[in-house]
């Protein structure tokens, strides 16, 4: 039985995490670098490590450090969070090698969905749908070039290693495609360690769903519920929603089926997502796995009353998925609060922090590390926090979200709040009438409306 869990990871998610042990009575280990002293999760945790230095490669990188860490502390188990070590299939592998439990999905799940080209073969073999492309990474510019021909523009590279945008290169006309080939590979070569590229036709005006998935040592997966992802940034997410306003029951079922398909595809264990591309005309094609626990999983706790990071303690100690229905009541959305200047094309803005005041009321949720008189550093991830909203429906969630954004209050920073305070007061998004290319798009406009 876990009894302690060191927490590989920093900021609002460690917090979260260590939330979840206090209310199952298990005690809590943060590491934390130099610059992270005074974050809230070292405030909370019954046990507190510094790492290393501010940079991440010489502490929440530093495999070393953290079971050393883990050992000198004693723990039973570690919680990698998202982002960093989360998905390292090494790290899942040193864990279980020096005995600690990896409260995640097994080495070898993150392998076969790690690398998104050959994830990508993998759901060939099993009959799921998949966005047409290349199969396999691309051997030389020849092979691009003849795929192009084939498949017709537009067509988008990406980096086999990784995602987050990274590598990410649309080419709508031939003339483009050599340039678009190189930069592809020199960024994926940068941001991964590997310049593998494969090439995909790109699906115009999409949406982005992604489904919740849980699996447990004893084979069983369930799904719990989609979450609609379409509004971001250079592919990165800015606000999320459940359930999807663009996904009628019929189609609901069959991703959930599909997702489902998908995880007992590789035997995947704890909890997961997998990403679909939905075209205008609601077909759908699978586009990775990400295998941990989502930035934007509180919107599905919120609608069904689950609590996630438990369910990922329970799976890696051993526990079964409860056979009880699941029920989704109400609507969620939730924005990424992120330390942005959204009228300078979304700057990072660290810096301290010199008032700061998180809405309430029903309805409303706030996770975050922040508060007034905190510096956020300037050698992570801009995300501060997140503002999560339920209600009855969709029309009453994104009322009570735009009164809980003029709510928050945060100075001394930029924030991409007043950016969301413009969004939820705008038609197109109202009215459920965007795509993956809403902010990118129409980034101007919203601005200086």
């Amino acid at each position: 039985m876990i009894k302690k869990i060191l927490i590989a990871n920093r900021g609002e998610i460690a917090l979260r995490i260590i939330r979840t042990c206090k209310e199952m009575g298990i005690k809590t280990v943060a590491v934390y670098s130099e610059v992270d002293k005074n974050s809230l999760h070292v405030r909370f945790a019954d046990e507190a490590v510094c790492i290393g230095p501010p940079p991440a490669s010489e502490s929440y990188l530093n495999i070393p450090r953290i079971l050393a860490a883990a050992e000198i502390t004693n723990v039973d188990a570690i919680h990698p969070g998202y982002g960093f070590l989360s998905e390292n299939d090494e790290f899942a592998d040193i864990c279980t090698d020096s005995e600690f439990i990896f409260i995640g999905p097994t080495a070898q799940n993150i392998r076969d969905m790690g690398n998104k080209s050959q994830a990508k073969v993998k759901m060939l073999e099993a009959g799921i749908p998949v966005i047409p492309g290349s199969v396999g990474v691309l051997r030389d510019f020849e092979e691009a070039k003849q795929l192009a021909s084939e498949f017709g523009y537009p067509l988008i590279f990406k980096a086999s290693a990784g995602g987050g945008g990274k590598g990410m290169r649309v080419v709508t006309e031939p003339e483009q495609l050599e340039k678009a080939y190189t930069i592809s590979k020199t960024e994926a070569m940068a941001a991964f360690g590997n310049d593998d590229t494969y090439l995909e036709k790109l699906i115009e005006k999409p949406r982005h769903i992604e489904l919740q998935i849980l699996g447990d040592k004893y084979g069983k997966v369930i799904h719990i519920g989609e979450r609609d992802c379409t509004v971001q940034r250079r592919h990165q997410k800015l606000i999320e929603e459940t359930p999807s306003p663009f996904l009628n029951e019929e189609l609901r079922a069959l991703m959930g089926e599909t997702a489902i398909k998908v995880a007992k595809a590789i035997n995947y264990v704890c909890a997961g997502t997998v990403e679909f591309i939905v075209d205008s005309n609601k077909n759908f094609y699978f586009m990775e796995m990400n295998t941990r626990i989502q930035v934007e999983h509180p919107i599905t706790e919120v609608v069904t009353n689950m609590d996630l990071v438990k369910e990922q303690i329970n799976i890696a100690d051993g526990g079964k998925i409860s056979s009880k229905k699941i029920k989704f009541v109400g609507h969620s959305i939730e924005c990424r609060i992120n330390a942005e200047d959204t009228e300078n094309n979304f700057r990072p803005s660290p810096g301290l922090i010199t008032a700061f005041h998180a809405p309430g009321g029903t309805g409303i949720r706030v996770d975050t590390h922040c508060y007034a008189g905190y510096t956020i550093p300037n050698n992570y991830d801009s995300m501060i926090g997140k503002l999560i909203v339920r209600a009855d429906t969709r029309e009453d969630a994104i009322k009570r979200m735009s009164r809980a954004l003029d709510e928050f209050i945060v100075e001394g920073i930029k924030t991409t709040i007043p950016l969301f305070q413009k969004i939820f007061t705008e038609e197109r998004f109202i009215k459920n009438d965007y795509d993956t290319n809403y902010i990118d798009d129409r980034k101007a406009y919203i601005v200086q409306l």
